[in-house]
């Protein structure tokens, strides 16, 4: 059973992981291969709405997606996107990144070696993933603008699409750990972490939601 105090917790865990941006045309979408086959829907229906004349899936696959995902996540989502009408030439894969740093340079290596000039991404991931994947774009892109999206959804409709709610909760909380350490790994911009956040991330560890935690300064990107 989880309580009314863990509950709040993870909304307010679940509420600073995304960016909040506006979104605008950019000159690409980037979409973050995982288990998430709504990663793929949000990014067709952000290029169908005018915002990229061009996707990007990354992603190859992990322990988590090598069975409902076995040619590679990026593939399985250019998949998905023909299948919703989107024409296969204005669909790049990316089928080797195994982490969220790996999916930025190799995608950035895909666009130069296409001759595709960016100055700006929309980059597309999972809601509990949407700050971390900025973070991460912005050290190893900088000079490039990135608007964050996600699936528009509550964490009550998350979870209801997950059928997990101790998990969801765990990956909020394992997120927001390496929010706090791969800065000090030269891993991500460093940004400001509310009193309250920090306050509700360390409850929450302490109500044993500990599952996605990594041991400090270990390096598990994925």
């Amino acid at each position: 059973m989880i309580s009314e105090q863990s509950w709040a917790d993870a909304q307010l865990l679940w509420d600073y992981h995304q960016m909040h941006h506006e979104l605008r045309p950019c000159s690409v979408a980037i979409g973050l291969g995982s288990h998430d086959l709504g990663v793929a829907d949000t990014t067709v229906d952000l290029y169908k709405r005018g915002l990229a004349p061009l996707i990007v899936f990354t992603g190859a696959t992990s322990r988590t997606t090598q069975d409902r995902m076995p040619r590679g996540e990026a593939v399985h989502y250019r998949e998905r996107a023909l299948e919703l009408g989107v024409p296969g030439d204005a669909v790049l894969v990316e089928p080797r990144a195994r982490n969220t740093g790996e999916n930025i340079r190799f995608s950035r290596a895909v666009l130069e070696a296409a001759g595709v000039e960016v100055s700006s991404v929309l980059l597309i991931s999972k809601p509990y993933e949407e700050r971390r994947a900025y973070a991460t774009a912005r050290k190893l892109w900088p000079e490039v603008e990135f608007v964050s999206a996600s699936t528009p959804m509550t964490l009550e409709e998350y979870v209801d699409s997950i059928q997990d709610a101790r998990l969801v909760i765990d990956m909020l909380v394992g997120a927001l750990q390496r929010l706090l350490l791969y800065p000090k790994q030269g891993f991500t911009i460093t940004q400001t972490v509310p009193d309250d956040v920090t306050a509700a991330y360390d409850r929450l560890r302490r109500a044993s939601f500990t599952s996605r935690l990594m041991p400090d300064g270990a390096d598990a990107r994925r």
